[in-house]
């Protein structure tokens, strides 16, 4: 079939020859005498499906009832306030998370990225719900799966062999979660997370909260050791906020080392904290995603699994009009 007048992202208008359920062709204009079933766009704009980059679809509320905000402004306070608050929603793992991958696939998202937690208090049990939604809905969205240590790698007692379990059970990379700021130790922290990745062969995403030029450090560190293992290109790191608060020097010396690495930087665009400058790291190579992040759970009652709306938010446009350094004005 034929979709006419459809607006790329250019802005021109194109007819979409489309064969086998593929897209064969992009013309400026189709012949009228083609008997072809079309469909007229009348100048809609027509975008590549979306990804979403970075969800938590074992923490959603979505379908359950509203429970109140959870406390604690550190990141450790509201681990731990989410621990006890995830066992008072309603709804089952698997339900909830369903719900929104529904929403997800009737936003045009075809690929998406969850991080799944992975601790002593609920072991595995949240990956396999996950893993559920994941086999049932496949022949709509791709789901890559994070075992996500979010209550630590080291701080956590047996962390290590969970985090392998998972990897074992289905997960698609490992996580981690601010060696520094969270467990204390960077080596040891990496030296797991790295470690995991190589034996079961895994791509690593990386949870990064630590600001300032101790959080570059250990952008630089992660960066070092994935060349080190020949693994540029499979690693990830996500919101990565001590880019938007170094300066200029130590900013470009960062980003040249993800450059090098292929490590790739996830930004949520949070509004409480300084997102990293996406122009500016583009212009030195890394690549950079975006992912909502938490929709409707104890970290976040915002969001509904549409990508355009995330980034026509308050949010969104925050992270993209204010400064992140007082170095960038762009």
């Amino acid at each position: 079939m034929l979709l006419t007048n459809a607006r790329l992202p250019q802005g021109v208008l194109a007819d979409i020859e489309i064969a086998d359920g593929v897209i064969a062709a992009i013309r400026t204009a189709v012949a009228a005498i083609d008997d072809r079933p079309r469909l007229d766009l009348a100048g809609r704009l027509l975008l590549p499906a979306f990804v979403e980059g970075h969800i938590h679809l074992d923490k959603t509320h979505w379908g359950a009832p509203r429970l109140a905000h959870v406390e604690g402004r550190a990141v450790r306070e509201r681990i731990a306030s989410e621990r006890v608050a995830r066992h008072q929603v309603a709804l089952p793992i698997e339900a909830r998370a369903a719900a929104l991958v529904r929403s997800l696939i009737a936003n045009g998202v075809t690929r998406a990225r969850s991080h799944v937690d992975i601790d002593n208090d609920v072991g595995l049990r949240g990956l396999e719900a996950v893993m559920l939604v994941r086999e049932r809905f496949r022949d709509w969205i791709d789901l890559q799966l994070v075992a996500f240590p979010q209550s630590g790698v080291l701080a956590e007692r047996g962390a290590p062999e969970l985090l392998a379990a998972a990897l074992e059970a289905g997960a698609d990379l490992i996580g981690g979660l601010d060696p520094l700021g969270f467990d204390g130790d960077v080596d040891g922290q990496l030296d797991v997370v790295f470690a995991l990745a190589q034996r079961f062969g895994k791509g690593v995403d990386i949870h990064l909260h630590d600001g300032g030029d101790a959080g570059a450090a250990e952008l630089r560190d992660i960066a070092a050791r994935t060349i080190a293992l020949g693994m540029q290109g499979r690693v990830a790191v996500s919101h990565a906020f001590a880019l938007g608060s170094i300066g200029r020097e130590r900013f470009e010396e960062t980003a040249d080392w993800l450059a090098k690495a292929e490590v790739a930087i996830m930004t949520s665009c949070q509004p409480s904290a300084p997102a990293p400058p996406v122009r500016a790291l583009r212009e030195r190579g890394v690549t950079v995603f975006a992912g909502s992040d938490n929709i409707r759970d104890c970290w976040s009652p915002y969001g509904n699994g549409d990508p355009l709306d995330r980034r026509s938010s308050p949010f969104g446009t925050r992270c993209i009009r204010t400064p992140n350094s007082k170095w960038l004005s762009r």
